[in-house]
């Protein structure tokens, strides 16, 4: 039997054991589907939906071939992906899962990365973002400021590092043809500019149709998004109240006591396998006799694994082009490993031998954390470029009116 057709089994199996689960708890499977609806609307659309509408108009007006051209001579040596991946990177670690799959997806359909490149920048431009990991994890879970230096440490450089081992895979000399004009032409800028500008023309849709279009396919995907948050809350719950879930918790534990990692962290590590928020809040609410520097790896690691419900995201959408889960799941565990093995080793040369709990309320995370500023700024920054492209555009347009004028 193909582990294709066992894991069709499997999925048939668990979604039958679903549909008779909620015949059997209607009452726990409708509060659970109203609790996955409230994450998805209060956190996950307003955080998310912005962003995919922005990379969706970046992507009309050529910027990822202008960021491209510019960053080309330090991703291909790192990482063996193209200079666009320096876009994809920006943007997936600062708006967080699902986007750096969606819009390496947009480059693997505009044929600027293959299906080696984009594997090996998926892997690595999934990832929580700043707001998230800081605000709601350290602070409104955790309840301590200080715990989010490390997590982001751990879990960006983690990142960082699964790049690098990522360039190790895939064919050796499988690469997409350089589309960038010849730098002897001119300086580097100059290219990126005129990259740029060829993209426009290349798309030519109008602002309006473009903006249009852009909503469109972003309220698409975070429908998708809140779906499956949705039905793993839903799955969650029922497979708990069916005794599966304590089950997975004992094996867990189990393992957890071979390594020397406390076993009431089961509990988060079996939650975060299948929601990251949900296990984050578990890690962050674990008894205060376990030690700070446990919970706070074992978090990194279920930020940086993501949990089913993101896994199945990304292959939503990586099931539009011809970019395989495999590599990208074993990238994830990779990444988690790492993330937490780094939270254990750097814990006392970052955070000291003990550091002060900080009662801050979870309400109120993103006005006392500060990061609702750096967002702001990131999103003025965004506005810059975008209206210098569109300055750069009237540019050449008024430009080559002027040559072609009759003297």
């Amino acid at each position: 039997m193909t582990m294709k057709r066992m894991g069709w089994i499997f999925l048939m199996t668990g979604l039958f054991s679903i549909v008779v689960l909620m015949a059997a708890f209607p009452g726990a499977a409708l509060q659970s589907a109203i609790r996955g609806l409230s994450i998805w609307w209060d956190v996950l659309f307003p955080s998310l939906f912005p962003f995919f509408v922005i990379s969706e108009v970046l992507l009309g007006f050529g910027v990822v071939h202008l960021i491209g051209t510019l960053l080309d001579p330090l991703m291909k040596p790192l990482f063996r992906i193209p200079g666009s991946g320096g876009f994809v990177a920006a943007m997936g670690y600062v708006s967080g899962y699902p986007v750096g799959a969606k819009l390496t997806a947009k480059l693997w359909e505009q044929k600027m990365v293959n299906r080696d490149e984009g594997e090996r920048l998926v892997a690595f431009t999934t990832s929580s973002d700043p707001i998230f990991l800081i605000g709601a994890v350290s602070i409104g879970f955790f309840h301590n400021p200080q715990i989010g230096l490390i997590l982001a440490l751990a879990h960006y450089g983690g990142g960082f590092l699964v790049g690098l081992l990522m360039r190790f895979h895939g064919r050796k000399n499988n690469t997409v043809s350089d589309h960038s004009t010849d730098l002897a032409k001119g300086s580097r800028l100059k290219v990126a500019i005129h990259a740029m500008h060829h993209a426009r023309e290349a798309d030519g849709r109008d602002f309006g149709t473009l903006l249009r279009q852009a909503v469109q396919s972003s309220l698409q995907l975070i429908i998708v998004v809140g779906g499956l948050v949705v039905f793993f809350s839903v799955f969650l719950e029922l497979w708990t109240r069916a005794g599966a879930i304590p089950a997975l918790n004992q094996i867990v534990s189990a393992l957890l006591s071979l390594v020397g990692v406390p076993e009431q962290l089961s509990t988060a590590l079996v939650g975060g396998l299948f929601e990251v928020t949900l296990g984050a809040r578990y890690a962050g609410e674990a008894g205060d006799v376990i030690p700070l520097a446990y919970k706070a790896a074992v978090a990194a690691f279920i930020l940086s694994w993501g949990g089913l419900s993101v896994h199945a995201q990304i292959a939503s959408i990586l099931n539009a082009t011809d970019l395989r889960y495999l590599p990208f799941m074993i990238a994830r565990l990779i990444h988690g490993v790492v993330a937490a093995t780094a939270v254990l080793l750097f814990w006392n040369p970052i955070m000291g031998e003990t550091i002060t709990t900080q009662a801050i309320s979870a309400v109120s995370y993103l006005s006392s954390s500060g990061y609702n500023h750096i967002m702001a700024v990131f999103c003025i920054l965004l506005g810059i470029l975008i209206s210098l492209t569109l300055l750069m555009e009237v540019f050449i347009l008024l430009r080559r009116k002027f040559r072609n004028f009759p003297r």
